[in-house]
């Protein structure tokens, strides 16, 4: 008998004898089936505590949402990963799953080895779908890192003013905020308020990152 731990899973699903029967096959082939739920609400609290290594999610939950419930599940429980499995192969569904954070996609028209096979694979970290949907997956992330690539290129940098350029140009040479005051001649405050200006608009965090923008920039040799 081996050493390693089992499987944890939990089962969501609508339809009670589905639910139950997709329950006892995974525990005969020796998952630890550790909950099962009726909807998107008692999954997410469910799953909090016993906290699966792989969530087998419907999609249509009645009233709820299967992506609503992905998406909170993997957003609580990140270690826990999801693997829809759902009378739809329609793409519309698979692309909303994998997009609220699903591991995988497959339809329940698949065998029980399948499933078994599914499980396995996701637990290690595996991305899972019947066939015919990864490539559906791929060629719509692919898709969205042209568009992506698309966009930086054809995007402006921030436009600074000319007085956060002359800001930004002093914090690169290692000057503080009441440096550059007195060598601009403003108040700390509107210096300051430079700064923080700056930062947004540059999308970064702190004068550290300010410093490194304007180094990289060219900015301290002027």
């Amino acid at each position: 008998m081996s050493d390693e731990p089992r499987i944890s899973v939990m089962v969501v699903d609508d339809h009670p004898i589905w639910r139950d029967g997709v329950a006892r096959d995974l525990t005969e082939h020796g998952f630890d089936v550790r909950a099962t739920a009726p909807d998107a609400e008692a999954a997410l609290r469910i799953a909090r505590t016993v906290q699966p290594d792989v969530v087998l999610m419907d999609l249509n939950l009645g009233s709820t949402s299967g992506v609503d419930a992905t998406r909170e599940i993997t957003a609580a429980l990140p270690s826990t990963k999801v693997l829809v499995l759902s009378a739809s192969g329609e793409h519309k569904d698979v692309l909303e799953a994998v997009k609220a954070g699903a591991s995988g996609y497959l339809v329940k028209s698949a065998s029980a080895v399948e499933l078994v096979d599914a499980v396995h694979r996701t637990a290690a970290g595996d991305p899972v779908f019947t066939a015919g949907l990864a490539g559906l997956v791929l060629g719509e992330y692919r898709r969205m890192a042209d568009a992506s690539i698309a966009d930086a290129a054809g995007a402006e940098p921030p436009r600074l003013t000319e007085r956060e350029t002359d800001v930004l140009r002093l914090v690169a040479k290692g000057l503080t905020a009441r440096q550059i005051a007195e060598r601009l001649v403003l108040s700390h405050r509107t210096v300051e308020n430079h700064v923080q200006s700056t930062l947004r608009k540059l999308q970064l965090h702190n004068r550290v990152e300010l410093a490194r923008y304007a180094i990289e920039h060219g900015l301290d040799e002027e």
